[in-house]
């Protein structure tokens, strides 16, 4: 399943829906010669709003039509034991017994976000295996701290919650499971309001509307991204903690009005929060900046690059690229959806050779991260279907199991 190729993909979706290439094109709003291409393996990719709108019309998720992550089966297979325990620790039983109790003492709070930090760090560089692993344990301790303790040790303990239950969410969007994360995200909602940091409620928004991308809705995502921001904007922006997180809401709000086809809209709002990203270097740095949105001046540029090619903007998105500097900050993870977007604006412009060797410093990079990824296998596939073929593509090809 995760190698197989888009078009049989969509041709397999469209039989189960029992509808004939025309109707699906009629559904969606794509023209049947790009459905046609596809399911004939002529077309090895296509733009993200084109899959949104094939989603929509095959009734599914975004998710379902570009593949599964790694290791996480939707093929009627039982779910492998780190899922289900992440499922048990967002999700407790119902009805069961409450665990033993444990004195306060036991826990340290300074201790516990320690460990929730670390977790995110490795999800950022994109170690989901082992945020798996150990998420459901910091969960659990998490909810022990705000349940116990003096109002302000409660108060910090929802925080700390918050905190866990968000990358519950997140780790959930990652492994395709949006209903899950909802779940956890709404539970999230609840620790941060009752927790004593005001901005922990539009983080939470933020990660809400992210999933609400997944699931193609657009605008319930943009309206829940702006309506955020906005409270965030009345109140919070004096210092670095809140322009974080109201730039990370400004850039989610203007992805979901591109992936709506408001191309242009979203390219000014982006420009809107990249002005706003100038402003933290006059603000002294956040007190713990790995729990917060991430936002920077090179995170809106990677997401404005990573926006103008998937609208077909390929020239755009180079000049965007070319002689950014990230930030030391900048996630791992956001730094291999750069190179792979620079991969992919190359061989959009024909420029094979340049588009490998980004693909190449990809691969050195984030090898496992490569091999799962749709677009990473449909970029190869698009370059090895070249009569040219550069010097290092073979190796990629062979890498990802598509060489001849």
């Amino acid at each position: 399943m995760a190698n197989e190729h888009l078009g049989d993909r969509v041709g397999r979706l469209r039989r189960m829906a029992d509808l004939t290439q025309e109707e699906l094109a009629g559904r969606s709003g794509v023209s049947v010669d790009v459905v046609r291409k596809l399911e004939q393996r002529r077309k090895n990719s296509a733009r993200l709003p084109t899959l949104h709108a094939l989603a929509k019309g095959l009734g599914v998720e975004v998710t379902t039509l570009v593949g599964d992550p790694p290791g996480v089966p939707s093929n009627g297979a039982a779910e492998p034991p780190a899922l289900v325990s992440l499922r048990r620790a967002i999700m407790p039983p119902l009805f069961a017994p409450p665990p033993e109790p444990r004195g306060v003492e036991e826990l340290s709070l300074p201790l516990l976000r320690a460990e929730i930090e670390d977790a995110w760090t490795l999800y950022h560089a994109a170690d989901f295996g082992r945020v798996m692993e150990t998420l459901p344990g910091i969960i659990a301790d998490a909810r022990l701290a705000a349940a116990v303790g003096s109002d302000e040790q409660r108060a910090a303990g929802q925080g700390a919650l918050a905190k866990a239950l968000q990358l519950g969410g997140h780790l959930s969007i990652r492994l395709g499971k949006t209903d899950l994360a909802l779940s956890s995200l709404e539970r999230a909602m609840a620790a941060a309001e009752a927790s004593a940091d005001p901005l922990l409620p539009a983080m939470i928004c933020n990660s809400v509307a992210w999933a609400y991308q997944r699931q193609n809705r657009l605008d319930d995502a943009g309206h829940l991204a702006v309506h955020a921001a906005d409270g965030v904007e009345r109140g919070h922006v004096h210092n670095a903690e809140g322009v974080r997180v109201w730039g990370g809401l400004l850039m989610s709000a203007a992805t979901s009005t591109a992936r709506s086809g408001d191309y242009d809209t979203a390219n000014d709002m982006m420009r809107i929060a990249e002005q706003g990203a100038g402003r933290l270097a006059s603000m002294p740095a956040p007190a713990n900046g790995k729990l917060l949105s991430i936002f920077s001046k090179s995170s809106v540029r990677i997401e404005r690059v990573r926006l103008a090619v998937q609208h077909a903007r390929p020239e755009e998105a180079l000049d965007l690229a070319r002689g950014m500097r990230l930030s030391k900050d900048t996630p791992p993870s956001w730094r291999t959806w750069l190179l792979l977007d620079v991969a992919r604006a190359y061989t959009d412009i024909g420029d094979a050779e340049n588009a490998v060797k980004a693909l190449e410093k990809l691969h050195r990079e984030a090898r496992a991260w490569m091999r799962h990824h749709t677009l990473a296998v449909a970029t190869v596939n698009d370059l090895w279907s070249r009569p040219a073929r550069p010097p290092g593509l073979r190796k990629l090809a062979e890498f990802l199991g598509i060489a001849d």
